[in-house]
C-alpha cells in the first residue's frame, strides 16, 4: 500500500477543473478552486481526449506507458510531462497554467503532510486487513494499493485507476469514518 497526495495527480486535477473536462464523470471537483463550465461551443472533444490519455498516464504511469517519448511541459517544474505527438491541443490549452497549478499543488500537498500524511496513517490499513483476515478464516491475499488523498469537495472513495483510489483529505482525517469506507476495497483486494 501506498498513500499520497502526488502531486502530478493533484496538478492534474487542478488542470482538469480550469480547462472544464468532465472526466471522469464520478470525481468531484477540487476545493477551493472554482469550477469552470464550458459551453457546447467552447468545448473541445481532442482537450479532453487528450487530457484523458494524460490522466491515465499519471495515475498508472507503468499500466498506460506513452508510446511515443515524452517531453516536459514548460511551467510545471518536472511534474507534466506529455507525448511529443497527438497532444499538441492540451500542451496549448495548459500553457501559462503552470505557477498557479504549481502552488495550489504544494498547498494540497504540505496539507497532507501536515495532517494524515504520517508514519501512523498506515495503521488504518493494517487494521483492516487484519480485521479481514480474522472475518475470512485466512492470511490475506497478496495485493498492490495506491491511495491519492485528495482535497476534494464530496466525502468518498472512487477508483481512479486499476489499483489506485482517491480519498478525500476530510474523509482520511476521520479514523472511524475512513476504517469503515476502506473496509470494502481492502475486502475486495485482500
Amino acid at each position: 500500500m501506498r498513500e499520497d497526495a502526488g502531486l502530478p495527480v493533484l496538478i492534474a486535477l487542478y488542470l482538469r477543473q480550469v480547462l472544464g473536462v468532465h472526466y471522469p464523470e464520478e470525481l468531484p471537483p477540487l476545493r477551493d478552486l472554482e469550477p469552470r463550465e464550458l459551453s457546447e461551443h467552447e468545448r473541445a472533444p481532442e482537450i479532453e481526449t487528450q487530457w484523458r490519455a494524460y490522466w491515465e498516464m499519471t495515475v498508472e504511469p507503468e499500466a498506460h506507458p506513452s508510446p511515443v517519448p515524452l517531453d516536459l511541459v514548460d511551467g510545471f517544474d518536472m511534474l507534466v510531462a506529455l507525448p511529443t505527438e497527438g497532444f499538441d491541443a492540451l500542451r496549448t490549452a495548459i500553457a501559462g497554467h503552470g505557477p498557479a497549478a504549481l502552488a495550489y499543488a504544494r498547498r494540497a500537498h504540505d496539507r497532507y503532510r501536515a495532517g494524515v500524511g504520517t508514519g501512523s496513517s498506515y495503521r488504518g490499513y493494517a487494521s483492516n486487513i487484519a480485521q479481514h483476515e480474522r472475518n475470512v478464516g485466512r492470511r490475506a491475499h497478496s495485493f498492490e494499493l495506491n491511495v491519492q488523498v485528495l482535497p476534494l469537495t464530496q466525502r468518498g472513495i472512487w477508483w481512479i485507476g486499476a489499483l489506485t483510489i482517491a480519498v478525500t483529505d476530510t474523509l482520511r482525517g476521520d479514523v472511524v469514518a475512513f476504517d469503515k469506507a476502506i473496509a470494502p476495497v481492502i475486502a475486495d483486494l485482500a
